[in-house]
């Protein structure tokens, strides 16, 4: 049996369950160079997560992209009022190309998108290094003589993507630079939104910002049909070091580009991230546009639509993220996933601090019993206290087991007589705490992972941290809980809940370091420093949202929430807690949600910063936020 074959079958059985028509599509696009490309991932992937990847890939959407794009772009009317707008002020802004061996379609699609622009406060810098391409050369020139803005430097030879762009950018006057690929294109108000928000961030803060990037999309080779669209955060340093997410369409302030000292042709194929690396550490501000503003044109050649075309890139993405790494101070290791361009990093522990972990408890002899045993067997981090809040049981059992463990292995019982409160309750033990560092752990937990407090540990005591959460199942493998949103069901909802172990999500998020609004405290590791600067958990949430609000409070001092995705553990969710099921329970949790809605009416209104607005708030897996 041929490869192409098995290849074949095999994803036939992947799609076995997708309607006929969506089958028929799907295999007149098997040309031979897709099949060849199936070949290479499934070598590298395995079947198993090929097969898990293949059908995320070809899974229809529950918005689709493509009307969804059209409804949202800028209307020819909106175009029309930005043609009009006068700037009294406007800031120039320079579009750095490095052409090599351009397609002269490609050329003049590229240009056309620039010169279309509704912004006329631009200039076109192309960089040429093809000296032998007299096709190029002739076709660029002709370009220059048709507009003033449009300036062209013919290099002797070919310097590499990073000796190209950087000699791009240093013939741009302006004092912004923008980046654009030889065969990719602008939307026609990509400049506009720009110079807006350069504009805006000036007026609202009294910051230039010296970085700024959008969303971005894919665009088949002939232009016919826009997919697979890249919806950001706002800037996010753990998900940078993780995956060169900015990426298209980045803006930088000139001064910026100088300080930094440009494009490092050390990192040749990853010299973008590398670029962003060091402008995230000196940027004064750093501005996200939440709109898709580029389209990155695919072709059996680039990396939009065949990774494995640059294999040497990611080489050059984990050398760049260890360099930003030593840059500031922190000790990591930095490994690739198999998933291209993603990362780990495997931060340092310095010295050997005390973990208190606290574990609320009622009853449930069992369940504490797994809880407890799979953190002694399991766990290779050693110099740690267990303080068990025991909070109204009513089994004799559960107090024998008590005087079973009090005392030995480095647990200690402590009792609240007072009604459940899981806030006033983790309170409560964190007071018995002796370590700077406090693990908030349900007693309906199971470890997976060995390593997993040595990796909470490792980020929380980085600077800047104050919070770090974990990977939790539920008993079948499926995602309980890999970070929260808040806004998503109408205050904060846990995202890819549900989703099978294995799969990725959204651009790989559920698989990624990364920082967040929130995380559960079934598994949240806190600084001390950081619990007394939020105060502690609010006591008036005595069970939803306690975690939330903490985070948020977190955040409010100055922290960041990190979301680890390697301390894995099982959820057996909530075991004794109980229904909510009384009228008293009822008015609780209504009051607990207009707690939050007037504490934090701020980002519930203006939104997550580590969600795109353009994602659904009624799911919970990255969609798309349907149009009303």
């Amino acid at each position: 049996m041929t490869q192409e074959l098995v290849i074949k079958r095999k994803l036939q059985k992947v799609v076995s369950k997708i309607s006929d028509s969506q089958i028929v599509r799907f295999f007149k696009k098997l040309s031979p160079y897709m099949i060849s490309k199936g070949i290479k991932y499934l070598r590298h992937f395995g079947i198993k997560e090929f097969l898990i990847r293949l059908s995320d890939r070809i899974e229809p959407e529950e918005v689709p992209y493509e009307p969804w794009y059209e409804q949202h772009r800028a209307s020819e009317q909106e175009l029309a009022r930005q043609r009009s707008q006068k700037w009294a002020d406007p800031v120039r802004i320079s579009i750095a190309v490095p052409l090599y061996r351009t397609p002269l379609l490609y050329l003049e699609q590229m240009v056309d998108s620039v010169r279309n622009q509704t912004y006329p406060h631009w200039e076109l810098c192309l960089a040429n290094g093809s000296p032998e391409n007299e096709a190029l050369r002739d076709a660029v020139a002709a370009y220059a003589a048709q507009d003033e803005r449009i300036h062209v430097l013919n290099l002797p030879e070919n310097r590499g993507i990073a000796g190209n762009t950087n000699a791009a950018v240093e013939m741009a006057t302006g004092e912004y630079v923008g980046l654009l690929d030889h065969d990719d294109l602008l939307a026609p108000d990509a400049l506009y939104e720009v110079a807006s928000a350069i504009s805006g961030w000036e007026k609202r803060t009294e910051i230039f910002p010296e970085l700024l990037y959008t969303d971005e999309d894919k665009v088949e080779a002939d232009l016919s049909r826009h997919f697979q669209p890249n919806l950001k955060p706002d800037f996010n340093p753990d998900l940078l070091r993780s995956n060169n997410y900015i990426c298209h369409f980045l803006v930088f302030a000139r001064a910026l580009y100088e300080r930094v000292g440009g494009f490092d042709d050390r990192y040749e194929g990853a010299q973008d991230h590398d670029f962003i690396l060091r402008c995230s550490e000196e940027a004064e501000g750093i501005c996200h546009i939440p709109r898709i503003l580029y389209h990155w044109r695919v072709s059996s050649a680039s990396t939009a639509d065949n990774p494995l075309s640059k294999e040497y890139a990611y080489e050059s993405g984990a050398r760049a993220v260890e360099a930003h790494l030593k840059r500031c101070g922190l000790s990591g290791e930095v490994s690739r996933k198999k998933d291209f361009g993603c990362y780990r990093v495997d931060y340092q522990v310095s010295g050997e601090p005390l973990v208190s972990i606290v574990i609320p408890n009622k009853d449930e002899k069992e369940t504490l019993q797994k809880c407890l045993t799979s953190i002694f067997e399991k766990t290779t981090w050693k110099n740690y206290e267990i303080i068990i809040v025991e909070n109204n049981s009513t089994s004799q059992e559960i107090f024998d087991y008590y005087k079973e463990i009090d005392g030995r292995n480095g647990v200690h019982v402590v009792y609240w007589d007072r009604e459940f409160n899981y806030s006033a309750i983790n309170n409560f033990g964190i007071r018995h705490a002796k370590g700077d560092y406090i693990l908030c752990l349900n007693n309906d937990m199971e470890v997976i992972s060995p390593d997993w407090m040595t990796g909470m540990l490792a980020h929380c005591q980085r600077k800047g941290t104050g919070a770090v959460g974990a990977r939790l199942y539920y008993p079948d493998g499926s995602i309980q809980h890999a970070g929260i949103i808040i806004g998503i069901g109408g205050i904060a909802g846990s995202v890819f809940v549900g989703m099978k172990n294995g799969h990725t999500g959204y651009m790989h998020r559920e698989a990624l370091q990364q920082d967040l609004s929130a995380v559960t405290a079934a598994c949240m590791m806190i600084k001390r420093e950081a619990y007394d600067a939020a105060g502690g958990f609010e006591e008036r949430l005595a069970v939803a949202f306690n975690d939330v609000d903490f985070c948020l409070k977190v955040r409010e001092a100055g922290y960041l929430v990190v979301y680890d995705p390697y301390a894995e553990l099982t959820h057996y969710e909530s075991k004794t807690r109980g229904p909510e099921d009384t009228e008293a329970k009822a008015r609780r949790f209504q009051g607990e949600i207009e707690y939050m809605r007037t504490r934090w009416i701020r980002i519930l209104k203006e939104g997550d910063p580590y969600y795109n607005p353009n994602l659904s708030l009624s799911k919970w897996n990255y969609s798309l936020r349907a149009s009303s």
